[in-house]
């Protein structure tokens, strides 16, 4: 199957780059993730006299997705951010079409000799976690800090106004949706979250939708070389992806060290100094339970895909049977203190 790819892909790329020929070498899966199928391979080809050898990685749709996204507005991201100078992998190409490879895809350039944290790994970043931390939400800051219309991501799906409503009914969608059991914890988050609004937003920002520990690469001097997985950005408030950020799961089994990384004091400092904004700690806390929520719902999605067949991936088990037990608990936990 693998030799079958590549040759196709191959025979893409140089159409694309407008060579004769293009050497597809070394084509590998990646595993992880089930919203793309993802895989790593060199492209070899000569242009004008010149030999290229590029490193470079391909993102496929797979049959069935965990959340269906948009494979256009995740590479356009990857350019907006790359040309902001911002540690985002170039991108290359953006197939719509089924032609090339059965399914749309696109390529980006692999940054190479980095790690990536799994994100039940007890401590994965040892002492470089204060400098890797630092980087990590001053990031995050930069991204709520620019103007999506600046930089040609206007158009994107969301909500200018009272974002909050248009994400709790996008994930109750999901859960309407998904659910192959009751979900009382769930569903009384949901009423909380719609009977308690957040303050208004400060801005209207790009929010990642997945910006946490695991979806990062970093090198062996601590330093972050490439922010991922943007299928999920959308316009919103910027206080969604900093509630996502510090969510009791990404934290490595260390509560007290969002991500894993720094204190719950030093991650919001890091992104306020960064965004020029503030994070309001009522805006912040409904954020919070809003993470939990989305994350619920995203388990139990995961759960229906595995369940019903669609997508046998190891990754939507576990997430079906830790993930959501995890943030069935946080959201006990966190509506018990508000007296819900």
């Amino acid at each position: 199957m693998s030799d079958d790819i590549s040759s196709r892909l191959a025979a893409y790329l140089a159409k694309k780059l407008g060579v004769s020929a293009v050497d597809v070498d070394g084509l590998a899966r990646i595993s992880g993730g089930a919203s793309r199928e993802t895989y790593r391979f060199s492209a070899r080809y000569y242009r004008e006299g010149r030999a290229h050898d590029r490193a470079l990685i391909l993102r496929r749709d797979p049959p069935a997705s965990l959340i269906d996204t948009e494979r256009s507005a995740e590479f356009r991201a990857y350019q907006a951010f790359h040309k902001m100078g911002l540690p985002v992998p170039e991108p290359v190409a953006l197939e719509l079409g089924t032609e090339a490879l059965d399914r749309p895809f696109f390529i980006m350039e692999e940054i190479r000799d980095c790690s990536v944290a799994s994100v039940i790994a007890p401590d994965p970043y040892g002492a470089q976690a204060p400098k890797i931390g630092h980087q990590f939400f001053s990031i995050l800051g930069k991204i709520a800090k620019a103007d999506p219309d600046k930089i040609g991501l206007g158009d994107f799906e969301g909500a200018r106004a009272d974002s909050w409503k248009h994400e709790v009914a996008r994930w109750e969608r999901e859960i309407d949706e998904d659910e192959r059991e009751p979900q009382p914890i769930v569903r009384a988050a949901i009423r909380w979250l719609k009977r308690n609004p957040p303050p208004p937003s400060q801005k209207v920002s790009i929010v990642h939708g997945d910006y946490r520990s695991g979806n990062f690469l970093y090198d062996a001097e601590g330093s972050i070389r490439a922010i991922l997985d943007w299928e999920m950005a959308h316009i919103g408030d910027p206080l969604e992806d900093l509630g996502w950020a510090i969510d009791p799961l990404w934290s490595h089994f260390d509560p007290a060290r969002p991500g894993g990384l720094v204190s719950r004091e030093n991650a919001i400092l890091f992104w306020e100094q960064a965004s020029g904004l503030k994070a309001d700690p009522r805006a912040l806390f409904w954020w919070e339970i809003f993470a939990s929520l989305k994350g619920a719902a995203i388990w139990i999605s995961a759960a229906r895909e595995y369940g019903d067949g669609r997508n046998t991936d190891p990754v939507n088990l576990f997430s079906g049977w830790y993930c959501l037990a995890f943030h069935n608990k946080v959201l006990a936990d966190r509506l018990s203190a508000v007296g819900a």
